[in-house]
Order: C-alpha cells, then sequence, then structure tokens
C-alpha cells in the first residue's frame, strides 16, 4: 500500500482517477469489493508519526551538552569591515579649468546672460570674443587630439572589440561588429591636462571674484 504521506496526486489526474473507479466500481463487482476493503483498512488505520529530525533526537537522547560543547569549540566568525564610503569625487580641477575660460574669454558671463533680445549681429561678435579667449585658455593648459584620424565623412569600419567609450554608434544601430559607416565627429581625447598649482587658501568654488571699483 503507498505511504499516506506521497506527494498528492495533481487534480487532472485525480479528475481521470475519479471517473475511471466510478465506472469500474459501478460494472465490475470484485473491484468495488476490493476497493470498499481498502477504504476500511484506511480507516482502521492508526495515525502515522513522522520521524522526529535528528538534532530533537539527539536533545531528547541527552545529546545537547555536545551540541553546546560542539558549538563553543567553533571559533568565532572574524568581523568584516564594512567597505569604505568611496571618497567623493575631486571638482576642484574642473572648477579651475572653468575660472581659467572665464578669465579668458568670459565663458560663464556669456552663458548666463539673456541673449534672447540681442540680434545676430551682437550675438556674433560676443560670440567671437568668448571664441578667441576660451580658445587661448583651453590651448594653453590642455593638449587635445582628435580620438579618430580619418576626415568627417569618410567611411570607417569598426571591427569587434573597438572601445566603445571612444566610440558611439547613432543612427540606424543593429546587428554587431564589424559595423560599417561614415565618420560624423572626430571626437576628442586630451592627451595632456596642465592646470596652475592653487595658492594656500584657495576657494575654488570662487569662478571669478565679485569686482568692485573704487
Amino acid at each position: 500500500m503507498a505511504d499516506l504521506h506521497d506527494p498528492p496526486l495533481p487534480w487532472s489526474t485525480r479528475l481521470w482517477f475519479a471517473f475511471a473507479c466510478f465506472f469500474r466500481v459501478l460494472f465490475d463487482s470484485q473491484f468495488a469489493a476490493r476497493a470498499w476493503q481498502a477504504r476500511s483498512a484506511v480507516a482502521a488505520l492508526p495515525p502515522s508519526e513522522r520521524p522526529e529530525p535528528r538534532g530533537l533526537e539527539r536533545d531528547r537522547a541527552g545529546g545537547a551538552p555536545e551540541a553546546a560543547a560542539a558549538a563553543a569549540s567553533e571559533p568565532a566568525p572574524v568581523p568584516v569591515a564594512a567597505p569604505a564610503p568611496h571618497a567623493a569625487p575631486a571638482v576642484s580641477s574642473a572648477l579651475q579649468l572653468l575660472s581659467l575660460l572665464q578669465r579668458e574669454g568670459r565663458l560663464v558671463d556669456f552663458l548666463e546672460q539673456d541673449i534672447a533680445s540681442f540680434g545676430d549681429a551682437d550675438v556674433g561678435v560676443a560670440a567671437r570674443m568668448v571664441h578667441e579667449g576660451c580658445r587661448k585658455a583651453l590651448r594653453s593648459h590642455a593638449k587635445l587630439a582628435p580620438v579618430r584620424r580619418e576626415d568627417e565623412g569618410e567611411k570607417v569600419t569598426l571591427e569587434a572589440g573597438y572601445n566603445p567609450s571612444e566610440i558611439k554608434l547613432i543612427g540606424n544601430v543593429s546587428g554587431t561588429a564589424p559595423y560599417r559607416g561614415v565618420l560624423r565627429h572626430r571626437g576628442w581625447r586630451a592627451d595632456d591636462v596642465s592646470l596652475p598649482t592653487p595658492v594656500a587658501g584657495h576657494d575654488a568654488s570662487i569662478i571669478a571674484p565679485a569686482e568692485v571699483e573704487l
């Protein structure tokens, strides 16, 4: 006879089995008698006792002291130090470069100025002055080089393993490398940056000091 603690049958199997037993009991008297005897035998069985877990059996048999001794003999776990929080990114160099662009080309003044009321000619004159000063500051403190040596508009092929931080795919991007397309922008790479050493007590957050005429 099957164990009373066997896994339950799924609903579809029970439905089929119920129909099969119904017609078998209805038309087979011997099967009906055996089924009735099995039903009576199951009803007369005492409730089954599940085996106790081994740990509980040892406790009841007096094994609790041994378990406690074994737990005491195990080495205590070594506390793991929490990872140190990441340091905040240094922004002084970026602020220093912005200060240089402001000093040489008045970049911040130009960007913060509302130019909607100015004519195109006035904006063009101001933009030329900003461009000249900012270009001077940039070339004085940074050495830039194009990421790609081809001219813009040329056809290029990107083989598998290209560096996605150097090349950005635009347009209809699908499939896998190699990719064939047209170079729309060569990109820029900073090969060297040389910024002035700030003096003691310098506040990098001051992009441009206020000016007071006496």
